[in-house]
């Protein structure tokens, strides 16, 4: 079966005013360099978009606004990180409406499930409250929710799953999903710094985080593992690896909003509770963006490659 999503899709920042209010120009002015880029699709309000730490109104700015903005040249995805099922369903109702191309779906935010009936139960009530394509993440490190290949197959029978976000942080499951559900969800890692393994394994797509600062250069070397020029990835890994590691932090919001800020793509405000870096902390990640501008790579221009999956 051909994978309904393939390629980059960032999962770009919500750019925020000093004063914590939304900021849309910037965070329409971002997406639109990654969609220059050549990404493939775009995901607003994941958890790098601070989901949880907006209000529903709010959410449903940010959406319409960039769903006008992205107007149909790429597939724009939405997270959904409600606490509850009821919210999850009406939120999923109202982006639809809005005019999303797909959704995000993480599992309940609110407490951390040992029993999958109720990952199950979620999941399959936000697939009957919308005809759009979603996409399933899976990140029991984050949020205690642990969808194994084995649950996915349970889940296989709704046709609104297209795609997981596999972020487990064990690479030996992208091989365990293929065995197990064959090639009916595309799979996308969700791992910045476990990329290469993964396209090694075999991946469909990418959900990237830190690369949204670097946009050129992350494409590029997503492009490099679809030819399968592994030296050539490897080389630019290298380079890259350092940045990555900026996104399996739990600051990682944080962390890859000061690289935005850093390369001139957007601002570093968050919204309370998180907080900006200070005193040590953010001189060792300055450190770190700053060594990895200094020694970023020359890089030959390639063409973007199609965007596949806009609906």
């Amino acid at each position: 079966m051909k994978p309904y999503w393939t390629g980059v899709f960032p999962a770009i920042t919500t750019q925020l005013h000093q004063d914590g209010s939304l900021n849309l120009d910037a965070t329409a002015a971002h997406a639109e360099v990654l969609i220059r880029s050549g990404v493939q699709g775009l995901i607003f309000l994941g958890s790098l978009g601070e989901n949880q730490s907006l209000t529903a109104p709010e959410k449903r700015t940010v959406l319409e606004a960039m769903v006008q903005a992205v107007h149909g040249r790429v597939p724009v995805l939405s997270g959904v990180a409600e606490s509850c099922v009821a919210e999850a369903v009406r939120y999923v109702q109202d982006g639809t409406r809005l005019g999303a191309d797909g959704f995000m779906v993480m599992p309940p935010m609110i407490y951390k499930s040992p029993d999958p009936r109720e990952s199950l139960f979620h999941f399959r009530a936000v697939a009957r409250a919308t005809d759009r394509p979603l996409m399933i993440y899976n990140n029991p490190i984050s949020y205690g929710h642990d969808l194994t290949p084995e649950l996915f197959a349970e889940l296989a029978s709704h046709k609104n799953f297209v795609a997981l976000k596999e972020s487990s942080g064990n690479t030996r499951r992208l091989t365990d999903l293929r065995r197990v559900c064959g090639d009916r969800y595309a799979l996308f890692t969700g791992v910045d710094d476990l990329v290469l393994e993964s396209a090694i394994l075999g991946i469909d797509g990418w959900v990237a985080g830190s690369g949204i600062a670097f946009p050129e250069e992350n494409q590029h070397f997503w492009e490099l593992t679809r030819a399968g020029d592994w030296d050539a990835a490897r080389d630019l890994y290298q380079w890259f690896t350092p940045l990555l590691h900026l996104d399996v932090n739990p600051k990682f919001v944080q962390y890859i909003k000061l690289a935005v800020q850093e390369v001139g793509l957007g601002q570093e405000w968050v919204r309370a509770p998180r907080l900006t870096l200070t005193g040590a902390e953010r001189k060792a990640v300055l450190k770190i963006i700053h060594d990895g501008m200094l020694a970023r790579p020359k890089l030959k221009k390639s063409k973007p490659a199609k965007v596949s999956g806009k609906r």
